[in-house]
């Protein structure tokens, strides 16, 4: 069983490794000089306190490969579970091949047993060593990254790390189930990506956030968490406040689930009347004074002393979040539940495998 479900499987497999090993040495190419220029950049702004200027640059610059390669690890594992398990039992059943094997000494039980084992094996293998090298490659980037495509953010987060393994095998069984349940090709393909965006989609909206207890807490305004801020009206009395949606000072690449401004007493205060500003921030409406003092427009409005007077007056921003700390405790966590779906489908594909089909 071994022989034959290499000879059916030797053909993606080769291709498949091809194209990692292109892909490998232009990673291996690329990266140390990345690495490079990220730490001479980071030599050169730290004396003069520029490293903001300097991250805003760097991954300017090299913005486009990361997201490319940020969704090709994220693409991967679908592609298993279409074009590797979705035909894996219903190509046989269709051509009628699988009746040739279990007609010999070989039980199904087996014949499907083998044929997971070894193809699961190499779907994750090849999106492991994928996004491990990718992980690597990316490790400049990530730390200067916006916050919106942080490691914690969620769009990135399933790009890095070992989660990729986890979804690579489950995508594979997925396919596999979905082909033993229907018993044709390409209803099995199509169910099969329908089912697994939907679980990819739900994992970071409504299982990740909770995986560990988030952290809330009040932080002072400052260049972190503040966008700007501008007249409400002509007349004066008050401004619009732009907050962050995606930043909390002093932690760095966290995953804010929550942002909003809370005035002294701690009650959220109110939107900024249709004021429009960055698509990542909030316009909240702040009752300080525009027609005198440090937020008025001979006292440099938009200022860091402007800021501070907001500061003073008590206003703060209460955020929940998730802190970059916690990356590979959810990284375990979630391969982990990942590989408990995966187990319960290869259960519910054996026992289809002996009861439903002949």
């Amino acid at each position: 069983m071994i022989w034959l479900t290499w000879r059916q499987f030797r053909g993606p497999a080769a291709m498949t490794a091809a194209v990692l090993v292109v892909l490998g040495i232009a990673l291996a190419a690329t990266g140390p000089g990345l690495a490079s220029r990220y730490a001479a950049g980071i030599a050169g702004c730290t004396p003069n306190d520029t490293c903001t200027d300097f991250f805003d640059r760097f991954f300017g610059e090299h913005q486009i490969p990361f997201l490319a390669l940020t969704l090709a690890v994220l693409i991967l594992p679908a592609l298993a579970g279409l074009f590797w398990g979705a035909p894996l039992v219903t190509r046989e059943l269709e051509a009628g091949t699988h009746l040739l094997v279990w007609n010999q000494s070989v039980t199904r039980a087996r014949w499907l047993a083998v044929k997971l084992a070894l193809t699961g094996l190499v779907a994750m293998t090849a999106a492991g060593a994928f996004a491990l090298a990718v992980t690597w490659w990316s490790g400049p980037l990530d730390k200067s990254a916006v916050p919106e495509l942080a490691r914690m953010a969620p769009v990135v987060f399933g790009a890095r790390g070992i989660t990729p393994m986890g979804y690579a095998v489950f995508a594979f069984v997925l396919g596999v189930t979905m082909g033993v349940l229907v018993r044709r090709t390409l209803p099995a393909m199509a169910l099969t990506l329908a089912a697994f965006a939907a679980i990819q989609l739900a994992m970071p909206v409504l299982v990740r956030p909770h995986l560990m207890p988030p952290v809330t807490s009040a932080f002072e305004l400052g260049r972190t968490n503040v966008e700007g801020v501008v007249p409400q009206g002509r007349q004066g009395g008050a401004l619009h406040l732009f907050l962050s949606t995606s930043a909390v000072p002093g932690h760095a690449g966290a995953w804010v689930l929550s942002s909003d401004l809370v005035d002294p007493s701690g009650r959220v205060v109110g939107g900024g009347d249709g004021a429009s500003g960055p698509s990542s921030t909030i316009a909240r409406s702040v009752p300080v004074s525009t027609t005198s003092g440090p937020c008025a427009p001979t006292g440099g409005l938009g200022t860091d002393a402007c800021i501070a007077e907001i500061n003073r007056l008590g206003y703060r921003q209460q955020a929940t979040y998730q802190p970059l700390e916690r990356f590979w405790p959810f990284q375990w966590i979630e391969t982990g539940i990942y590989a408990l779906l995966t187990l319960a489908l290869t259960w519910l594909c054996f026992r289809r495998m002996r009861t439903g089909l002949s």
